[in-house]
This record gives structure tokens, sequence and C-alpha cells, in this order.
């Protein structure tokens, strides 16, 4: 007598189905209490889907992790930046011939000092002018007898800072060679340097997150092909497709989980060591002075941390919800 899975007969559907009998039928609540156990899995964790694509999900969580974190910190050394340019604008005073250069500094900074949102001025030294030229011009000794533009540093309150076409108007009605510089043309190339990074860590993400979902459609089609049997006969006493997805989901699921802790782990080590291997390669005082001012400190501080534990979760879900989709497109193809 034949059955709907083929032109086998029971018998030999039911020798064929012996091995994996225990994976087959759930026992009943009562009946696990008694036994102190439960059926075994649709998919074993020994299969293609175990050690192997538990290491590959955990590389993607890894390298998803390092560019999520590197984001965050260049993004967070961008905002201080920010900050910091923002909350001071430079004054430059040109030297004119016949005029008192000294005077027109004291006139200037005592002008400034009285408009609206301006906290302080400090004046800087003929010393510290010449010395911003060398890295430009080199030291020389003719510097010296240059007419360097002298500088003020103007603090403004960064709640209610002035307006600084107004002021930049004022300064050169009132005096003679005196300019603003507001910093906005830096303002603008962080912003926009900070952007491109953003956009190019997203696309590496989206990147990493395709690879991540390919790899976990091709390891549900190897485990659907594998245990066939097994769905076979789940479908011939009864089990519904919804069953059978949400057990490679659960199988997924725990999977992702496991492989998204060990790669954020991994990246996480990483990150609470850089300043160590920074050094560890090479790099002296100089080369740490200018990586923090680059990326700050190069850790991640708090947020940063919970950032890579929500990698953690986008992984996790992106396993479960590809192999349920994965099953179901399967399951329903072979019906057709």
């Amino acid at each position: 007598m034949s059955t709907p899975l083929g032109n086998q007969s029971y018998d030999d559907l039911d020798e064929a189905s012996t091995g994996h009998a225990s994976d087959l039928f759930a026992p009943t609540r009562e009946e696990r209490k008694e036994k102190g156990g439960s059926h075994g899995p649709i998919v074993p964790a020994g299969s293609v889907t175990g050690r192997s694509l538990t290491l590959v999900i955990s590389i993607m969580c890894f390298l998803a992790c390092l560019t999520a974190g590197a984001v965050y910190m260049i993004n967070q050394s961008a905002d201080a930046w920010l900050r910091d340019v923002a909350s001071e604008v430079t004054v430059q005073v040109l030297p004119q011939n016949g005029a008192d250069t000294n005077r027109t500094l004291q006139e200037v900074a005592a002008f400034l000092t009285q408009r609206s949102g301006v906290d302080s001025t400090r004046t800087l030294s003929a010393q510290t002018s010449t010395d911003l030229l060398e890295p430009w011009l080199g030291k020389s000794d003719a510097l010296e007898s240059l007419p360097v533009p002298r500088l003020i540093a103007v603090q403004v309150n960064r709640d209610t800072p002035p307006d600084f076409d107004a002021l930049s108007r004022d300064l050169a009605t009132r005096f003679q060679g005196v300019t603003l510089d507001d910093h906005r043309h830096w303002q603008q190339q962080i912003k926009t340097v900070t952007r491109s990074l953003a956009v190019g860590g997203i696309a590496i993400l989206l990147l990493v997150a395709a690879a991540t979902t390919a790899i976990i459609v091709s390891a549900t089609r190897s485990a659907m092909a594998s245990n066939r049997e097994i769905v076979e006969v789940l479908h011939f006493v009864g089990a519904t497709d919804g069953f059978i997805a949400r057990e490679f989901e659960k199988h997924f699921l725990t999977l992702g989980v496991r492989a998204g802790v060990l790669g954020a782990g991994c990246a996480m080590a990483v990150f609470f060591l850089m300043p160590l291997i920074t050094w560890f390669l090479g790099g002296g005082s100089m080369t740490e002075i200018e990586f923090h001012r680059l990326i700050g400190s190069g850790t991640l501080d708090l947020a940063g941390y919970v950032l890579l534990g929500m990698v953690i979760v986008v992984i996790a879900a992106l396993c479960m919800l590809t192999s349920r989709f994965g099953v179901y497109r399967i399951l329903n193809s072979n019906t057709d």
C-alpha cells in the first residue's frame, strides 16, 4: 500500500523513520516530568547549522560591532570638536601703517566685551601668532620682521551666541583691518567628514546584514534537505508549517544569540584594549595624542556598549526571521 509521501509502503516508512523517532513526537508535559527529558530538536545542533555557522555569524557580528563602534566614537569626537569650535571665534587684526597695533587690540577687545553673547576675550601675543605660522612657513627669524596679524580669541555663550554677521559688519565698519572668523568653514568640513564616515559605516552594516541573510538562507536550505524525512513525517502526522517553522526559528535564534554574544564580546575587547594595542604596535606619546584627537579616548562609553548590545539583538532577530521566512518559502514551493 502506498503512502502520500511516495511509493513506499507503510512498513518501509516506519523503518526509514525509526532513526528519527526521538525527533518526531514531543511527549506530553506529564511524560516529560516523569522521564525528566523532552523530545530532541528537529535540527540537530551538530549539523551544518552548528559550529561552522556559529563561527561565520560571529565573524559577521564582530565586523558589524567594529563598524558601529568606530562610527559611534568618531561621531562623539566630532561632536566634541563642533562644541569647541562653536564656543570660540577669532578676531584678526592686521597691522596698519602708522597705527599702534597694541592699542587697536585693546580697543577691539573692549568693544567685543560689551557685545551681548560674548563671555570673554583673550588677546594672543605676537609670539603666539608667529608660532601658529611655523607649520606652514617654517621656523625663521624673518617671521619676526613680517607684519603678522594679531589674534583675539573670543569665548561666546553657547546658549545665546551673538549675531556673527552683524558683529562682523560692526567690526569692519568701526575698525580698519579687523575681520571676524566664526569658523563656519571648519564646522562644515567636520560635518561633511562625519556624514561621509556615517554613510560608509551604514553601507558596511548593510553589506554584513545581506551576507548574514544569504548565509542563513543557505543554511536553512541545507538543514531542510538533510532533515527532509523528518519534515515529511511531521507533515504526515498532521504537523503544520507553522510548527516546523517555529522549530527552525528557535534553533536559529539560539544560534544568533550565541554567535552575536561571541562576536560582540571580541569587539568589546578590541575597543577596551585599543590604547594598549596602539602602544604595543609602536605608537609613542605623539601617536597617542593624535589618536585621541581623531577618535577621543579610543574606548567606548556606556552608550557605546549598549549600541553593541543592540547589534546582538539585530543579528539574532535577523537569523530568526530569515530562517522562518526561508522555511515557509521552501515548504510552499514543495507543496506547489
